[in-house]
């Protein structure tokens, strides 16, 4: 399976206006409420609630990429929190998601099971453009309407996102590894802050920048945002202590980043700098995130940022708000990558509909994973021949491939993981996957013999093949007279039940006496 953690099914609560985001950061675990109210204009979400933890996740990693002990019990005690306030929604309308610690740690595996558990909801971990996208639909979603092209920059604990769009469509989207928590670790460990120390940790970040910059600098904005912690921490701390430049009454000015660490460099030490608005967890990330914010200012040529508070969370809400009215962002990068990759579409829908077919028939003991399972066979079917652009030869492998590391805006890790393991699976030997953790049985079942069937790639009209599944394995009936004139049927299906028979698991092939 793909999530360790699988939530009994519950019933469905009188509440459908309410959608719920986690976010888990690599600085702060956040939860936000949102209450959907629809309009002429279309759907608007408007938040109600909001809990938030300084858990430092990233503080908790070690050179080897290991999260430590200390640091996931601080996670996983916020999601019990979290869990409680969650515990009367119902698992369609809340998401959560986990960025960039959780993207690289090692051990992911082992604190996101403990997490579930503790959220009573399973976790996503998103790639970082799939994270940069979702920033943007929320700081889209939260700023005045804008006739120009935006940039909207998000400092993050461990990584930080860049994203140029237009309206609510991003056009530019890129996540790179330099974030508050990780940058104050490297260059701060101590709080200690001199002029030399500052300037490489700006350096460092600027180097980062420079991938791209010029690219960034060629598409151009009207407009530069802020979004979520750190860049909020700063608005406050420069209005709240007068550094702005003249006539800047809110915002970030670059007169107001300089005049923020020479006083920060006098302090000598993060721990004894005395300022209005600086709240205590944000001290230990200061120094990191003030050096990442002026080489960006440095590097792409900003001289003012405007700050919003709508950000991932926000973004994630949007999103699942979409999913729950058809407006699913994966089945739009599905439909791309069909016509990107010269897809078959009729055979495509072909095995599609035979395996949702197949699928409909099985028992299912969660009814409600039984749409999301729908939605992953006839994707898995769409994509399971992106492969052939590549090489006819193990296409199939090359299918997983792309599946696994492409950039698929709304797809996590997770779906991604998913996806690809069906379509590796859906031809070929099952041995490759006997020992994988992401594949599906009965959904790869159900896939391979629509795939099987469906070899002449035509619409030939089959007969009606009954399947059925349980602890003794799986079993096709079809007609014997319509198995007799399929020679070629016959003895594929013969050599499928023996795959199956090589990795322990019973398959059945009856042949009944129906014409």
């Amino acid at each position: 399976m793909a999530v360790a953690y699988m939530e009994p099914a519950r019933p469905m609560v009188n509440i459908p206006q309410l959608l719920a985001a986690v976010d888990l950061g690599s600085n702060s675990f956040r939860l936000i409420v949102g209450r959907v109210e629809e309009t002429d204009a279309g759907s608007q979400i408007y938040p109600v609630d909001a809990l938030r933890e300084p858990v430092r996740l990233a503080a908790g990693l070690s050179k080897d990429k290991m999260l430590d002990r200390a640091s996931q019990v601080r996670g996983w005690e916020a999601l019990k929190r979290f869990g409680e306030r969650l515990r009367d929604f119902h698992p369609d309308h809340v998401r959560a998601v986990a960025t960039n610690t959780l993207r690289i740690a090692k051990n992911a595996r082992e604190f996101l099971g403990e997490a579930e558990k503790a959220l009573g909801f399973p976790i996503e971990v998103i790639a970082g453009r799939e994270e940069a996208r979702l920033i943007y639909a929320g700081a889209a979603h939260s700023v005045p309407a804008s006739p120009g092209k935006r940039l909207v920059v998000d400092i993050g604990g461990g990584s930080t996102e860049f994203i140029i769009g237009s309206h609510y469509t991003p056009i530019r989207m890129e996540s790179l590894y330099i974030g508050c928590v990780s940058h104050s670790r490297t260059f701060f460990p101590t709080g200690n802050v001199d002029e030399y120390t500052m300037r490489q940790a700006e350096l460092a970040a600027t180097r980062e920048i420079q991938i791209i910059s010029a690219d960034y600098r060629q598409t151009g904005w009207d407009q530069a945002i802020g979004s979520s912690g750190t860049a909020r921490a700063l608005a406050e701390l420069v209005e709240a202590n007068g550094f702005n430049d003249v006539g800047v009454t809110h915002g970030i000015s670059r007169g107001g980043l300089e005049r923020l660490k020479r006083a920060l460099v006098k302090a000598e030490n993060v721990n004894r700098l005395k300022l209005a608005a600086l709240k205590a967890d944000r001290v230990p990330v200061l120094a990191g995130g003030l050096a990442i914010m002026i080489a960006v200012f440095d590097e792409l040529g900003v001289d003012y940022v405007d700050t919003t508070d709508g950000a991932l969370r926000l973004g994630v809400l949007y999103d699942l708000l979409g999913r729950s009215q058809h407006e699913d962002m994966r089945a739009v990068t599905v439909e791309g990558f069909m016509r990107r990759y010269g897809v078959d579409r009729a055979q495509a829908a072909r095995i599609g509909e035979l395996a949702v077919r197949f699928y409909e028939q099985l028992r299912e003991p969660d009814a409600e994973r039984r749409a999301e399972c729908r939605m992953f066979l006839n994707w898995a079917a769409s994509l399971h021949e992106i492969g052939l652009s590549i090489s006819h030869s193990a296409y199939h492998k090359h299918s997983a491939y792309i599946a696994s590391n492409a950039d698929m805006p709304g797809f996590s890790r997770t779906d991604q993981a998913r996806l690809a393991a069906l379509v590796l699976g859906h031809a070929g030997k099952l041995g490759k996957l006997s020992q994988a953790r992401d594949v599906e049985w009965p959904l790869l079942f159900c896939l391979r013999l629509a795939a099987l069937l469906c070899r002449r790639r035509a619409d030939v009209g089959l007969p009606d093949i009954a399947v059925a599944n349980g602890p003794s394995g799986y079993e096709v009936r079809l007609p014997g007279a319509w198995v007799a004139n399929n020679p070629l049927t016959d003895y594929s299906l013969v050599q499928e039940a023996a795959e199956w028979e090589k990795i322990g698991i019973p398959y059945r092939v009856v042949y009944t006496g129906e014409s």
